[in-house]
């Protein structure tokens, strides 16, 4: 019988989570500095992360996703497996024996990371990730990191929308079933955590992270019984208080009725079809006449932040959320921009002058400054060695040298609260569901002078 490949990426191979071009460079890299005697001491890059535009709607970001990244960078090992893999590929038949025998075999990321807080808020073009160490190894972890900084961040921005026109529901994370792969399900809970989400749907989520999970019932467990009062029935005697009836599969105000015979023994109903506005109001009456009054409503079926913000205005009397496709997707727009650039190589200097894909060259630092109120007034992007504004504070923190933690990472209920305490220092303007025109970062004259002179060097 042929044998069937288990469809898992083991954790093995993760350090080939990358794209083909990645090792083809690292291998280039190799070989030129064995063939000029260059020394990985000798052959120093800086690379920045950061995000060039806006996604639709956007007027601010939250960076997500700095754990992954740093479990990465601390562990990812080629093995005897990867490197055969690598070796018995044809593009790398100049490449010198040594490096399969020898630099693969001790391979280590031995990188200096500078960051910003996991949960805060930036803007494009202020570098939230900075690497900088051998060239071989700053290249190779591009990949992953775009890869993993990109969804977080992009699901993070997504759910802080949705929480801050709904500051007072509960709200519940649901996509893992339209996430993109059963992984960015998991990563799709931890990034609308860190940006207020009270729960998930997702047990791994759970049981990796410590995010609640919880759940009520399809509607193929009200299917499965003749009668609709039959199935709350069975539910409620395994789940007791714990109990939340799904009540539309039939007729939602006739399943709300029925719910009403258990009284407040019953925590919740959960309506997700149709008119949700019009059905929340008329459960919610149906309840009360019946004396349910401490019965929940929950609300789900393709939500979003504009959809949330519609029943909340109206005052519609729904108590949680729970928000799947429209968030695990970032439906509405679900790519960000996000780009890896080398802007210093051995000390020098380095840009990228291509149309409309300008970067800032040199190692730089992001000063945030506050009024008088303490809100968020403007950021600044000057180089690393300029001094601190008055009143400021920097955002890219050190987080690895040489590979080797030298920050503690806080616990994801901290990270949490760093987000919800961070957030209420960003004008209430910024958090317009609709995109508008504003200019929050600034330049540094050093740097700007920098930046025009390697312009014009490189016109």
């Amino acid at each position: 019988m042929e044998k069937i490949s288990s469809g898992f990426v083991s954790d093995d191979n993760m350090i080939l989570s990358t794209d083909f071009y990645q090792l083809t460079m690292s291998a280039a890299y190799f070989q030129y500095n064995l063939e000029n005697n260059i020394k990985e001491e000798n052959d120093i890059a800086t690379f920045e992360l950061f995000v060039r535009k806006f996604p639709k709607n956007r007027n601010y970001l939250v960076f997500a996703g700095l754990e992954q990244v740093v479990q990465y960078l601390t562990n990812a090992r080629f093995t005897d497996k990867t490197i055969e893999f690598l070796r018995k590929k044809p593009v790398f038949k100049k490449i010198d024996p040594s490096f399969f025998d020898e630099y693969l075999p001790n391979f280590k990321f031995k990188l200096d990371l500078w960051a910003m807080e996991e949960g805060n808020f930036f803007f494009p073009n202020e570098p939230i990730i900075r690497i900088q160490g051998p060239m071989i190894q700053a290249q190779l972890a591009e990949t992953y990191l775009l890869n993993v900084i990109n969804f977080q961040t992009l699901v993070a921005s997504k759910a802080s929308r949705i929480r801050n026109i709904a500051p007072n529901k509960v709200l519940l994370e649901f996509g893992t079933r339209r996430s993109h792969s059963p992984l960015a399900g998991v990563y799709a809970a931890r990034a609308s955590y860190i940006a207020g989400f009270n729960g998930t749907s997702n047990v791994i989520a759970d049981i990796e992270f410590g995010i609640n999970s919880t759940g009520t019932m399809a509607h193929s467990f009200i299917q499965r019984f003749d009668k609709e009062i039959v199935s709350f029935q069975t539910y409620f005697k395994i789940f007791d208080e714990n109990s939340i009836f799904l009540i539309d599969t039939y007729d939602t105000e006739k399943g709300a009725e029925k719910c009403a015979r258990f009284g407040n023994k019953i925590k919740g109903v959960r309506i997700d079809s149709g008119d949700l506005i019009s059905h929340a109001k008329k459960v919610r009456k149906i309840l009360d006449q019946q004396g349910c009054e401490k019965v929940l409503i929950v609300a789900s079926s393709d939500l979003n932040e504009f959809k949330i913000k519609e029943i909340i205005d109206k005052g519609v009397p729904i108590d949680a959320f729970g928000v799947g496709t429209e968030l695990a997707t970032s439906r509405d727009d679900p790519t960000i921009s996000g780009v890896y650039k080398l802007i210093e190589y051995n000390k020098i200097p380095k840009i990228k002058n291509s149309e409309e894909k300008i970067t800032y060259p040199g190692i730089k630092q992001v000063y945030r400054l506050y009024d008088e109120d303490g809100l968020f007034k403007h950021d600044l992007l000057t180089l690393d060695n300029e001094p601190a504004p008055a009143d400021s504070k920097s955002l890219l923190k050190p987080i690895l040298k040489r590979g080797e933690l030298i920050t503690k990472l806080p616990e994801l209920d901290k990270i949490q609260l760093f987000y919800t305490e961070n957030i209420r220092k960003l004008p209430g303007t910024y958090k317009n569901l609709e995109k508008i025109q504003i200019v929050s970062l600034k330049l540094s004259e050093k740097l700007s002078l920098l930046t025009n002179s390697l312009k014009e060097k490189y016109r």
